[in-house]
């Protein structure tokens, strides 16, 4: 049996240890994709700290990173099925579990102050979110920040009219494609494992990704210019078992799900760090970054946005409508 699998979940046998007549204790596990030095990894073990003295000590997460548990489609299933107790995964990796979630491949779909944008997330939307995925056999209980994404290419991409005639690689996602063909870039779903050599050969001129990833990635070393966009958010969601989950103590539910909320300003912070320092050694590099004006910015949401709106609107049916609309009216209480 594979270690991702085990025949008891955890709140299967938490159920069974007052019969057993042992200490209401519990050990769950959650897995993830990041490295050990990730700002996922780094605070889910702060949380870990957080929950367990919270609950004095009652509650243990065991945080897996790197995959070790399995790729992020099959912890998902994983979740879904009993097998793991929690994931915390890119909302990037989970359009094909969760179509809904290709809201978030939306260019410009928050503000780019930081407070704004958790802003948006605490008024209604994160929660609008997290329900579309809990009707589809998991059960959400945060959406945090991941960062953002920046572009780069072989080619000048300091204004918009830059990007006509490029070819961008981009993850698989008919939100994605539409909103870069706004701006006239053809976009092609390329495996990340090759979108190195991609950029290399000159398959493609550019790509979009967070700055850490750029770096650790060592994309800046086969990419001439680099623009500071901040265009597209990263977004992960913490997904578990529903068994699991209800079969929690509430105080214990209160103390995992606060925790993943006090740190998310700790968490933005760890993340923009990661972003400076790789920064840092993309500029020594000689690769030549813009920071896009306030006008140039707002021409690319003004162009981008519509596109992608229409294309998510279009795949997603009423349920995809009323996502939309409750992110609509968290943005203009805040815009407002």
């Amino acid at each position: 049996m594979s270690a991702m699998f085990r025949p008891l979940g955890a709140a299967l046998l938490f159920a069974a240890l007052p019969q057993l007549g042992l200490a209401q204790e519990l050990t769950l596990r959650i897995g993830h994709v990041e490295a050990p030095a990730s700002t996922t990894h780094v605070m889910l073990e702060k949380i870990a700290g957080m929950v367990s003295e919270k609950t004095g000590g009652a509650v243990e997460l065991q945080i897996f990173p790197q995959s070790q548990l399995g790729s992020q489609r099959e912890m998902t299933e994983a979740v879904q099925f009993g097998a793991l107790d929690a994931t915390s995964g890119p909302v990037a990796f989970m359009g094909g579990f969760n179509p809904l979630a290709s809201i978030m491949d939306i260019p410009f779909l928050y503000p780019a102050d930081p407070e704004q944008a958790q802003a948006i997330r605490d008024g209604g939307f994160g929660t609008a979110f997290c329900d579309s995925f809990n009707s589809r056999g998991v059960t959400c209980v945060s959406l945090y920040p991941n960062g953002t994404k920046q572009f780069t290419s072989n080619a000048p991409i300091a204004s918009i009219g830059d990007f006509a005639g490029q070819t961008f690689r981009v993850m698989e996602s008919a939100v994605l494609v539409d909103a870069l063909k706004s701006i006239g870039v053809t976009a092609v779903p390329i495996p990340f494992g090759e979108l190195y050599t991609a950029l290399q050969t000159g398959v493609v001129d550019g790509e979009e990704n967070p700055l850490d990833t750029i770096f650790n990635m060592k994309f800046y070393e086969v990419q001439k210019y680099l623009a500071l966009s901040n265009h597209g958010a990263i977004e992960n969601v913490v997904l578990f078992n529903p068994a699991v989950w209800d079969g929690l103590e509430p105080e214990w539910r209160e103390a995992i799900s606060t925790s993943l909320h006090e740190v998310i300003p700790e968490m933005i912070e760890h993340k923009a760090a990661a972003g400076a320092r790789a920064l840092e050694t993309i500029r020594a590099a000689d690769v030549t970054v813009t920071e896009p004006s306030a006008d140039e910015i707002a021409a690319l949401r003004e162009t981008m946005f519509p596109a992608a709106r229409d294309a998510f609107l279009a795949r997603s049916g009423e349920e995809g409508r009323a996502l939309f609309e409750a992110y609509e009216a968290a943005y203009g209480a805040v815009a407002n």
